[in-house]
């Protein structure tokens, strides 16, 4: 495995975010590595997966419907229907969508992932968000950044501690966006659960995952120079925007936001 690319090689003996989270959504395509730190998890920790994913799809389709028809989502786990590319091209059947993780697992699920609409196109890209120069090279052959592309950080940058930079690095990836584009992102927080962070922390701690949950004052530098969209940085039962269901609201454990590139 060379330095700064992720191998290839489904490691069974170790717990990974996206594998994890799957167990979290209901998922099968996980091992007992997973499900040991999954377990360990507060019981809200399902119901918080479950708003962090309907908060994707609420953004990504409100994109669509504007005319985003590009999308970059790094990060993206382990397939759960509909992906995101299927709520997109349910709106915009021309759109063009660019998946990104750096689990062997998801890889492995890659051919789900490229079943596109036949007007429109996707492509995977086996790399860890660290690359993020990388990343953008490899998708510009699917995606024109000329044009407004929308990139997608969902559940992700709280698994980069301070010392990896994660603001530098989602700053590497917007700066590569034309104007017009925007960034999706969802961050865990135990604002709303300060009692659950300890089990939280320790879970994950024990799988040896690294986890920086963050305050909503931490959590607002990564959209910094953009402009956010109404309703702004709220927790993801509160994000819906005109024409949506507006979600039951409960307790959550992201922060969300779609900010747009001027």
């Amino acid at each position: 495995m060379t330095a700064g690319i992720p191998s290839s090689r489904i490691d069974t003996s170790k717990p990974h975010p996206a594998r994890v989270y799957d167990w979290l959504l209901g998922g099968k395509d996980n091992y007992p590595v997973d499900q040991e730190v999954a377990e360990k998890l507060p019981a809200e920790a399902r119901a918080n997966a479950a708003r962090n994913r309907a908060f994707m799809h609420r953004a990504s389709g409100w994109l669509a419907a504007q005319g985003v028809d590009q999308f970059l989502d790094i990060g993206t786990g382990i397939p759960t229907s509909p992906n995101l590319h299927q709520v997109v091209q349910a709106v915009t059947p021309h759109a063009r969508v660019v998946y990104t993780d750096n689990d062997p697992i998801v890889l492995r699920h890659a051919e789900a992932l490229l079943v596109s609409s036949p007007e429109g196109m996707t492509d995977y890209i086996h790399a860890d968000v660290r690359e993020a120069e990388a990343i953008v090279e490899r998708a510009a052959r699917t995606l024109d950044f000329t044009r407004p592309v929308a990139l997608s950080l969902i559940a992700l940058m709280h698994f980069l501690p301070d010392d990896q930079d994660p603001y530098g690095i989602t700053r590497t990836l917007v700066d590569a966006l034309p104007s017009g584009s925007y960034l999706v992102l969802s961050h865990g927080t135990a604002d709303q659960h300060p009692e659950l962070r300890q089990e939280t922390e320790s879970a994950y701690k024990k799988g040896a995952i690294a986890l920086r949950m963050r305050t909503r004052a931490e959590v607002e530098p990564f959209f910094e120079g953009l402009e956010l969209v109404d309703p702004g940085l709220v927790t993801a039962p509160e994000w819906h925007q005109e024409g949506q269901t507006a979600p039951v609201y409960e307790r959550s454990g992201f922060y969300v936001g779609v900010a747009r590139v001027s």
